[in-house]
């Protein structure tokens, strides 16, 4: 019965090789825009994602500011600021913190190595920025560590840019670098990351010393501002809470007073990527939806054809005792036959487009966001759906009429 039905199939699609031909192309085409659209939609979105998270994870960094609420008879506008004795406080009397830094901020610090001279952020942190910040160390170096805070020692780890920019070609690690002067060895330069958020500039032209160094070093008697991390992101809000709470009361401000302590909520952020990124791929499938549907009709139109060209056999197959199920389900499954080897040829040449573009590897420009497409199984999954409901819709009307044609008057047919 199968092979009969092959070969019934062929030789249609023999009869109508044009047609066939723009039919199949129009499925292919319509699969590769589905499946491309929805590749780099993910792509996209995972670069957002990726590009968020090179700023912070899963991160609140909380910043002293004004009041702007009456609050038991003191006035708006007192500054709030915070000190290295609130992260210790904070740590203590609020559940659910993995990490916790305090975040010392420098602008126009001035570093030179040789005749290369260049000014930049620098900040004083703990171990634990490296983890919150992503600023992970290249191979052969490594970030600040707790001997480094308790020791305070004059050690610097570079961002990748401004490492390029000082040392050239040259290995920075275990070289000697001044800051505002002073000497302090490099121990570590940063991995390259994507950063598409950040505050006071990329870390990629960023310098980093232990906060007591820079304590120490010039004095500072405020943290410009306090980072945490959840040890879970369902924590998020009662964490937050907490904090606020607690600082409310020891600065005495009202608690509902947002410009009191401002928070950057990198958790929120992610979400709100997440749904971006989410809204995006809706999108994009339902342009190459409706590319896909319009093929379809092609593959309608091209079965109305077959069945008007084989109303006299139609009609002897009734006639010698075929059933009506027996006429729908051949016309049904060659419709289905022509979308999924059109799909299949969309699927395949999609696939080879989005491989070819991996092995790119393009990570500059416009490469960062469009340059890592990928094919998820779900994107697979929903559009051998969308070819089946293509080839069904496209294939029941025209087998329905075939199921109804008259044996008597079919064979008259010419």
């Amino acid at each position: 019965m199968w092979i009969a039905l092959f070969r019934e199939f062929f030789n249609d699609l023999g009869k109508q090789k044009l047609r066939s031909f723009l039919t199949i192309l129009a499925i292919a085409w319509g699969t590769l825009s589905v499946v491309l659209l929805l590749a780099f939609g993910r792509g996209l979105g995972n670069s957002l994602t990726e590009g968020l998270l090179g700023a912070g994870n899963q991160v609140i960094v909380i910043y002293g500011g004004q009041t702007s609420m009456n609050y038991e008879g003191l006035g708006v506008g007192r500054a709030i600021r915070f000190t290295e004795d609130d992260i210790d406080l904070i740590n203590k009397a609020v559940p659910g913190i993995a990490y916790s830094s305090p975040q010392y901020g420098r602008w126009g610090a001035r570093l030179q190595h040789g005749e290369e001279i260049t000014n930049t952020f620098m900040e004083g942190v703990n171990p634990d920025f490296e983890i919150m910040r992503t600023m992970y160390p290249a191979a052969g170096g490594r970030f600040i560590n707790e001997r480094d805070v308790d020791d305070q020692r004059r050690v610097l780890f570079l961002g990748d840019e401004i490492a390029k920019q000082l040392f050239k070609d040259e290995d920075p690690i275990g070289k000697q670098v001044k800051l505002d002067n002073m000497p302090f060895t490099v121990v570590g330069v940063m991995k390259p990351k994507m950063q598409t958020s950040m505050s006071n500039g990329p870390d990629a032209n960023r310098a980093i010393i232990p906060y007591t160094t820079f304590r120490n070093v010039y004095g500072n008697r405020n943290v410009g501002s306090i980072l945490v991390r959840p040890e879970d992101p369902s924590l998020q809000e009662s964490i937050k809470t907490d904090i606020v709470s607690l600082l409310s009361s020891k600065y005495k401000f009202d608690p509902a007073d947002e410009q009191a302590i401002p928070m950057w909520d990198f958790i929120e952020q992610e979400e709100m990527n997440q749904k971006v990124a989410t809204g995006l791929e809706i999108f994009l499938f339902t342009v190459g939806f409706f590319t896909l549907m319009i093929a379809g009709v092609g593959v309608a139109n091209i079965m109305f054809v077959v069945v008007k060209e084989r109303t006299k056999e139609i009609g002897i197959k009734l006639a010698v005792g075929a059933r009506k199920i027996h006429i729908i389900i051949q016309f049904i499954f060659e419709s289905l036959f022509i979308s999924f080897l059109g799909g299949g040829i969309g699927l395949a040449v999609s696939s080879a487009i989005v491989f070819g573009v991996l092995a790119m590897d393009m990570t500059t420009g416009a490469g960062e966001f469009l340059g890592k497409p990928q094919i998820s199984e779900m994107a697979v999954i929903i559009t051998v759906g969308v070819l089946a409901i293509i080839g069904l819709l496209a294939g029941i009307f025209p087998a329905l009429k075939a199921s109804k044609v008259d044996p008597v008057e079919s064979l008259r047919y010419e």
